[in-house]
């Protein structure tokens, strides 16, 4: 894929690697992909995949030792995140980049007001005085689902899936320009669900915000999102727009994936499911890295690992076998 100056956010061959009891952990293996103002990207894939790792990258996160990014470029308007400064970055973060992360207790000052934690964060980014941030801080609690009474309440009064709205709140509360959405609504109940999604959609739609969706829940990548990129193993093994990757899946993992979802119009005792389980990211395979698992593996799948190629207009795949049965077709 090559590299857009034009594009809002461009990711480009980033490397990430952990060092853990003297192995080296290869967690994201030379991701590239691009963002367009107001456009949303899904990340989705099995767990451990290294979707999250690219979301912490993003928002240049990462803990320090052991994680370190050893290549790649992350520019957003033409600048390179990984290369200023600290203090640049802090103007950045939280305020053009905002993150709803997966798990809300450990998202949350358990010494500090929830209330406060919202307003804190639009203090660091707008100049207003306290009773300001305090205010806004409310009516961003009852945008959420929750009343601006329990401003002065503590983490622990609340429940998960309370605690998971006020994080998204905290994230909302700039009207970022950059929305990362790590399993958002993962501990919310059916209904809390939609309304929350529904208020991120706004806010794409009103701020021109972009979005990157990391999710296991491919309905919803359906209603939110532009494009796709499904992750295997550190690596984007498929990626192209929304009608593209669900009408025409290519790679055997996407086909797998989209095997397992539940046909209402289909009466079967057992879904699909894909034999074998993801490689050590430790002690990565040679060549394709899902070649241990693919039906459709060769010799040279093994011992060689394929380029991200385009397949179709808006639709590249990481698998020789999918893009000669395309063309076929």
């Amino acid at each position: 894929m090559t590299q857009d100056p034009n594009c809002f956010l461009q990711v480009q061959d980033l490397v990430v690697e952990y060092t853990s009891d003297g192995k080296t952990i290869h967690a994201v293996n030379g991701v590239s992909f691009h963002l367009e103002t107001g456009q949303a990207l899904a990340l989705v894939g099995e767990t451990g995949a290294g979707k999250t790792t690219i979301a912490k990258s993003i928002m240049r996160i990462l803990p320090n030792p052991p994680a370190r990014v050893r290549g790649g470029s992350i520019s957003m308007r033409g600048t390179d995140l990984l290369q200023i400064s600290e203090a640049e970055m802090r103007k950045v973060r939280g305020k053009e980049i905002a993150m709803i992360f997966q798990d809300p207790m450990t998202a949350l000052n358990p010494t500090m007001r929830i209330g406060d934690q919202i307003a804190e964060v639009i203090r660091l980014h707008d100049k207003v005085s306290k009773a300001e941030s305090a205010e806004l801080a409310r009516k961003m609690l009852e945008m959420v689902g929750i009343t601006a009474e329990r401003y002065g309440n503590y983490p622990h009064q609340f429940s998960g899936g309370m605690k998971q709205r006020v994080v998204i709140a905290m994230a909302l509360a700039n009207s970022p320009q950059l929305l990362i959405a790590d399993e958002p609504t993962s501990a919310l109940d059916v209904t809390i669900q939609a309304q929350v999604m529904e208020m991120i959609r706004a806010l794409i739609e009103k701020q021109g915000t972009s979005l990157i969706l990391i999710t296991h829940d491919l309905g919803l990548v359906a209603t939110m999102c532009d494009d796709v990129a499904v992750v295997y193993a550190g690596e984007i093994i498929e990626y192209g727009s929304k009608e593209e990757i669900f009408d025409h899946p290519s790679h055997p993992y996407t086909i797998g994936l989209f095997g397992a979802i539940p046909n209402l119009e289909s009466d079967v005792r057992r879904l699909a499911n894909i034999e074998g389980l993801p490689p050590d990211p430790a002690d990565l395979p040679q060549g394709c890295a899902f070649s241990p698992r693919c039906p459709h593996a060769t010799d040279a799948c093994r011992t060689g690992k394929p380029p991200l190629e385009l397949i179709a207009p808006e639709h590249y795949c990481r698998c020789p076998y999918s893009a000669a049965k395309r063309q076929e077709g």
